[in-house]
């Protein structure tokens, strides 16, 4: 009886898998599953596929094919250059349940003069059909195909031959489109992805075993669509007098990111050189394609330039908010600006946070040119936003187990960086700060957050502490002198270093006395409440830390030249 059972069982299970293989079979060939069911089996991508891509040229009208049938791609292939001439890439694409029988699905995309199934091995069998701008395309028949990884389920445009794409699942084609370019013309080529968008997890920060976390500030690297050309290269002859702007900037950045190794890069505003930004896309992207390579958490601000190009503060702010590794976020949407937001690092191995990053959208130009000539300011609801915030993690901070710490971004300077004060690094321009001031200073002293950094001013990269900051605390041990053992009353020792990151990138201006390229660094060692920082050149020497120094010791502001009145506090414990 168990005999039979068994031989019964097993009779069963075999033609119940040869029906659920006979059922997939003819469903990959002819998808006769319903959609609920077909939409969960293994390697499908519900979804848009793309049955066709073409590139409609025109000289007069919208140049729009009919939009019933194709999807235009909102950018001129010849970025607004053209004397009489504009281009624009169309494709088709439809829902996969709506594919028939007889519709084609595009698996592969190649540009070129030459049919690409020509001299190659095992490709003779293949049908490619040929497009205007040299596109080449392999569509496979079914509706099967669809659910491939094959299928084609989007495509865009990007420009320049150091064109990348640092998204998921894409891959930008290895040649530019075939159209008649003048000589000044940025090529444009395809980027295509397969498979639906990848989902897009935000990374965890935090510090390690060791207590240690490393801030990489990159400010004012001014990448552009194409190669870029360089603004005051240092040193003159390099390189035979050679330079382009975005390859040597981005070999700068590479380098650093190797040999430093941080844990979180903070950019700091004007990545994007909106000028020579056609496509502020493109540029970006060569940026981006750094970090996400390497695997290293980043988060961005906006500078005045980065709206300048093809996408405004919003857009660029979503756009990089999307990619991976990316902390970016828009932040609260009625506050002015975009982009105003804080990150948490937190502990080695617990629930609480080690180090608040606060950043911030100080915008660009100023908004009342007859009265207050110059650049925006931080605005008072995004300095209440601030305020709120700040002191609702005050008991969730308290909790961490060492002493919490905060840090501040912002780009263009407040205007207390113009004061007088003890300095470590140079101040080679002057100091293009708001001539508003909106007292965001006395936000960040209230909420005791004991170093701010901006960019900006390329050729500045001193970390400041005001004399007025060192007149009130020579004061109070003039006027009233603690009793031996204790510290002056608390409140009196709200302090700040205000320090710049100086300009990374050659698409921006230098030639200030012979100003190298050079990015900051902020050294956190969470187990002693320390904040150390540096910077590194670009030129000269290189493998040097510059004008390194403490801010921050033991949770206090380190004031120059006065340590005998900070506290001899140890780091608490929980």
């Amino acid at each position: 009886m168990t005999r039979l059972l068994f031989r019964s069982g097993l009779q069963l299970a075999l033609f119940t898998g040869l029906i659920f293989f006979l059922i997939y079979f003819v469903d990959s060939r002819y998808r006769v599953l319903p959609s609920t069911i077909h939409n969960h089996l293994p390697a499908h991508h519900p979804g848009l596929v793309v049955t066709d891509i073409t590139v409609n040229i025109c000289r007069v009208g919208k140049c729009k094919l009919d939009e019933s049938k194709w999807h235009r791609i909102d950018k001129d292939l010849y970025l607004k250059s053209g004397w009489l001439s504009k281009a624009y890439v169309h494709i088709q694409r439809k829902k996969e349940e709506d594919l028939s029988h007889d519709d084609k699905v595009v698996v592969d995309v190649r540009v070129g003069r030459l049919d690409p199934s020509t001299g190659e091995k095992g490709d003779a069998a293949e049908k490619w059909e040929t497009r205007p701008g040299g596109i080449w395309l392999k569509r496979s028949s079914g509706r099967h195909v669809s659910d491939t990884d094959k299928a084609v389920t989007s495509v865009d445009v990007l420009f320049g031959a150091d064109a990348v794409d640092p998204r998921p699942n894409w891959q930008v084609r290895d040649q530019g489109l075939r159209l008649d370019y003048s000589k000044e013309s940025l090529e444009a080529r395809l980027t295509i992805r397969r498979g639906q968008p990848a989902k897009i997890e935000r990374p965890t920060v935090r510090v390690g075993k060791d207590g240690k976390f490393k801030i990489m500030q990159a400010s004012d690297l001014h990448m552009s669509t194409g190669l870029g050309v360089c603004r005051d290269p240092e040193p003159a002859g390099y390189n035979n007098g050679k330079c382009e702007a975005d390859p040597r900037t981005l070999e700068f950045v590479a380098r650093l990111l190797d040999e430093e190794k941080p844990d979180l890069v903070i950019l700091s505003g004007d990545q994007v050189n909106g000028e020579t930004a056609p496509d502020s896309q493109s540029a970006i992207f060569k940026l981006l394609e750094l970090f996400t390579s390497r695997k290293i958490p980043y988060a961005a601000i906006m500078g005045n330039h980065d709206d300048e190009g093809s996408l405004s503060r919003a857009e660029m702010v979503d756009l990089i908010s999307e990619m991976p590794y990316s902390l970016t976020t828009s932040g609260p949407p009625t506050l002015p600006g975009s982009g105003n937001y804080y990150l948490q690092v937190m502990s080695h191995n617990g629930h609480h946070s080690a180090l608040t990053i606060w950043l911030f959208d100080t915008h660009s130009y100023s908004p009342d040119e007859k009265k207050y000539h110059g650049y925006d300011w931080i605005k008072d609801e995004q300095i209440r936003w601030f305020k709120d915030v700040a002191g609702g993690l005050k008991s969730s901070n308290a909790k961490y187990s060492h002493i919490h710490l905060d840090m501040a971004f912002i780009h263009i300077p407040i205007p207390e960086y113009r004061d007088a004060g003890m300095m470590v690094g140079d101040r080679k321009e002057g100091v293009t700060a708001p001539l508003y001031n909106s007292n965001f200073y006395d936000a960040l002293i209230d909420m005791k957050i004991p170093v701010v950094s901006c960019g900006h001013d390329h050729a500045n990269d001193y970390c400041l502490f005001p004399d007025k900051q060192k007149a009130i605390l020579e004061g109070v041990t003039a006027t009233s002198p603690a009793a031996e053992g204790t510290s002056p009353n608390k409140k009196d020792f709200d302090k700040i270093w205000m320090c710049y990151a100086g300009g990374a990138g050659f698409g921006g201006y230098g030639g200030y006395g012979g100003y190298h390229r050079r990015i900051r660094f902020f050294e956190l060692d969470a187990n002693e409440a320390r904040i150390t920082t540096y910077k590194r050149l670009e030129y000269g020497e290189t493998k040097k830390r510059l004008d390194e120094h403490a801010i921050v010791d033991q949770g206090r502001v380190v004031v120059p030249d006065m340590k005998s009145l900070e506290p001899k506090e140890g780091t608490s414990a929980s």
